[in-house]
């Protein structure tokens, strides 16, 4: 089993940054895919960004694209989502997740394909 925290949120005005970090305990990470989430007021959850724990290959939704890197630290077992010009459009609560797959599975960027959730922290953007 894998227990996902996370850290990071917070307010900032539009066109700043903020880094968002998920450390995971319980288990290793070596077969992981592990990403992450968010969810506006009366939206769905949306797929954001994601890596590959074995490898470092990532995925971004479009929107995000050249404005938020994902990135993880092997040794201490914590994926970080630093996001910089930020958009009021990115407020949200951000939501960690892993996905237990297979060796030589690809991302996947779907909410069901995640077994483990962290407990989100709200991103609020200012205008």
């Amino acid at each position: 089993q894998v227990q996902l925290v996370e850290s990071g949120g917070g307010l900032v005005q539009a066109g700043g940054s903020l880094r968002l970090s998920c450390a995971a305990s319980g288990r290793t990470f070596s077969s992981y895919v592990m990403g992450w989430f968010r969810q506006a007021p009366g939206k769905e959850r949306e797929f954001v960004a994601a890596i590959r724990w074995n490898g470092g290959r990532t995925s971004y939704t479009d929107s995000v694209k050249g404005r938020f890197t994902i990135s993880r630290d092997n040794v201490k077992n914590t994926m970080y989502l630093q996001m910089n010009s930020l958009k009021p459009e990115d407020t949200a609560v951000y939501y960690c997740a892993a996905d237990q797959v297979l060796p030589g599975v690809g991302i996947r960027t779907y909410r069901g394909a995640y077994d483990y959730w962290g407990q989100g922290t709200q991103v609020t953007v200012s205008s």
